[in-house]
């Protein structure tokens, strides 16, 4: 789960002032975790807390969201999520938006094959995003999380997401020069994937998605998640990244990790 997190951490100060290049500091004492680590580390909250039968994950993803993130009710929701977080009635709300997609990494550490991904992924995501788009980009995120920890290769993550989510049909640096900011899965996701396709470790899987810029800490948590599992996380940038998190969230991440080790690099 650390991938996720380090992701949004490097991707943070590029948000709104994006940076197309690949010659960043990848930790900058201008970094900060943002809304993206919190809720992903709610839904791993919920995922450690679910029966065996799943039966109540989606309402446990609610309570979990909605307890942990008011912690921080600064760190970047959007509007609409922000309303559902402080809501005494939280419904879901039709969104599309990559929110959706950059919580789910713990549930491709936690199911047992690539239906169950699917599955844990909905369960999780339809209490906000019920939007086919928004369940569309959670679930490919989540599907090549479970593909890339369980030793698929590159080129069998890709065929299974072309297959059955996004035709990544495009380069990053044919995208680079004009990518705009976009809070959509069907913007964010198919572009965190192609930083992951084009990717040779896990810091240049960082470094791809941070300099496509667009969304850049939601797009690097959504790629990083996937690459960690592929890759695994160099044990020094680990350490590093843990100094970014308060005691609530450090203990969240080794809590979740206890159960569902994340892969080391070296």
């Amino acid at each position: 789960m650390i991938g996720a997190v380090i992701g949004d951490i490097a991707g943070s100060r590029f948000e709104f002032d994006n940076y197309r290049a690949k010659d960043f500091e990848l930790m900058n004492r201008d970094c900060f975790f943002t809304d993206d680590t919190v809720m992903s580390l709610a839904i791993c909250r919920a995922l450690l807390k679910t029966k065996p039968d799943r039966s109540d994950l989606s309402q446990l993803a609610i309570s979990s969201m909605q307890e942990i993130g008011r912690h921080y009710p600064t760190c970047g929701y959007g509007e609409r999520f922000q309303r559902w977080m402080f809501s005494d009635d939280p419904r879901p709300y039709n969104s599309f938006g990559n929110g959706s997609a950059m919580r789910v990494s713990g549930c491709g550490y936690v199911a047992e094959s690539i239906e169950d991904a699917r599955k844990l992924a909905v369960a999780v995501t339809e209490v906000t995003h019920n939007h086919p788009e928004g369940i569309k980009g959670a679930e490919a995120t989540a599907v090549a999380v479970y593909l890339a920890r369980t030793g698929a290769d590159m080129t069998t993550i890709r065929e299974h997401i072309e297959a059955n989510y996004y035709k990544i049909d495009f380069t990053l640096d044919e995208i680079r020069p004009t990518n705009a900011f976009n809070e959509t899965c069907q913007d964010t996701v198919p572009q965190a994937l192609a930083a992951f396709f084009e990717s040779t470790s896990f810091e240049d899987a960082v470094r791809n998605a941070v300099s496509v810029g667009g969304d850049s800490d939601t797009l690097a948590a959504i790629t990083c998640g996937i690459a960690e599992a592929y890759f695994g996380v160099p044990s020094a940038l680990r350490a590093e990244a843990e100094t970014f998190l308060d005691e609530r969230t450090l203990g969240l991440l080794r809590e979740f990790e206890a159960r569902y080790p994340g892969k080391q690099a070296d």
